[in-house]
């Protein structure tokens, strides 16, 4: 019988888990089409507990048909923290911030949630810093900004909005280093459920303007919640629970800043917005940081590969060899 090359296991399990980081990020951008047509009819509080409601419904029927057990009591202490935070706070800020500050405020004021994730995991978990992860970061950030401003209107900015969208990028960033630890006794689906059941009994205050407005809504809106809670909350939040579990925050949240290039496809196709080349132009440099966040130097490439040996320099080769 043949043996596996010991190589294959861990190439399989990278690629599984940057095909599952890959999902989460279009899906995320996915979003903003569904979130453009909701938030016409629903609030920030509704739209959010809308949302959670059919995504944690979604995964608990998948938790039943895979029999999913409950999580372990070390895993419930993040899986609590990043269902306040990320699942429940992150969503209703970010909806109510986003209403009032134009899309480029928005993106910058946002888009600092992987630096965020990059200092904490740091100081919190012990994640390396290579430096061209920090590259990558920063070119992907003037990327993100380039996009939002390029896609802003005439709109304003207001100081309860900067400070909502802040907060959005503060909770969002904590509930992703919370979340980390979890993920280690935990398993994604585990994980990325009981967050959400945790982030709707945070937004449950907001039940009953929910059915005031679901009873107004046009069906168009109310499919569009429902989109957000199976696939960009209930499939993208559990991929990315997949993924995390299987690198270091920092990376995973690098990672996102592929969104708004692919936001900017989706407006394209789907609403009509055609970019212009300020927009093309961020778009492609927050793909290129991603491709430098998640690049290795060639070293570390190879130390990551069972059995590699060490390249030598030639004056540090052996005597036999010179």
């Amino acid at each position: 019988m043949m043996s596996t090359p010991p190589t294959a296991s861990p190439r399989r399990a990278e690629m599984l888990a940057a095909a599952a980081a890959a999902v989460t990020v279009v899906l995320w951008a996915s979003a903003f089409v569904s979130i453009r047509s909701a938030g016409d009819a629903y609030s920030p509080g509704a739209l959010a507990l809308g949302r959670l409601l059919a995504g944690a419904l979604t995964l608990g029927v998948i938790c039943l048909v895979r029999r999913e057990t409950w999580p372990p009591r070390s895993a419930w202490h993040g899986i609590a923290i990043s269902g306040v935070l990320w699942f429940g706070f992150y969503m209703v800020a970010l909806n109510w911030g986003e209403q009032q500050v134009d899309a480029g405020t928005a993106a910058l004021v946002v888009n600092t949630g992987p630096i965020l994730i990059a200092l904490l995991g740091s100081r919190l978990l012990g994640d390396p810093m290579p430096p061209r992860l920090l590259a990558g970061m920063a070119v992907s950030f003037a990327g993100a900004v380039t996009v939002g401003l390029s896609m802003s209107g005439e709109g304003g900015s207001s100081v309860l909005g900067v400070v909502l969208c802040l907060l959005a990028a503060v909770a969002y960033a904590g509930g992703v280093v919370a979340q980390k630890p979890a993920l280690g006794s935990a398993s994604p689906l585990q994980v990325t459920t009981f967050g959400c059941l945790v982030g709707a009994v945070v937004c449950l205050p907001f039940a009953g303007l929910l059915v005031q407005e679901a009873a107004k809504a046009p069906a168009s809106a109310t499919l569009n919640m429902v989109y957000l809670g199976v696939f960009p909350t209930a499939l993208a939040f559990t991929t990315w629970a997949y993924a995390l579990s299987r690198t270091t925050a920092s990376r995973m949240g690098a990672t996102t800043y592929a969104a708004p290039a692919l936001v900017v496809l989706m407006s394209w196709l789907f609403l009509g917005e055609v970019p212009g080349p300020l927009t093309l132009a961020g778009g492609a440099l927050c793909l290129a940081g991603v491709a430098v966040s998640r690049s290795r130097s060639r070293a570390a490439a190879r130390a990551a590969v069972p059995g590699a040996v060490p390249e030598q320099r030639p004056e540090q080769a052996p005597d036999s060899a010179r």
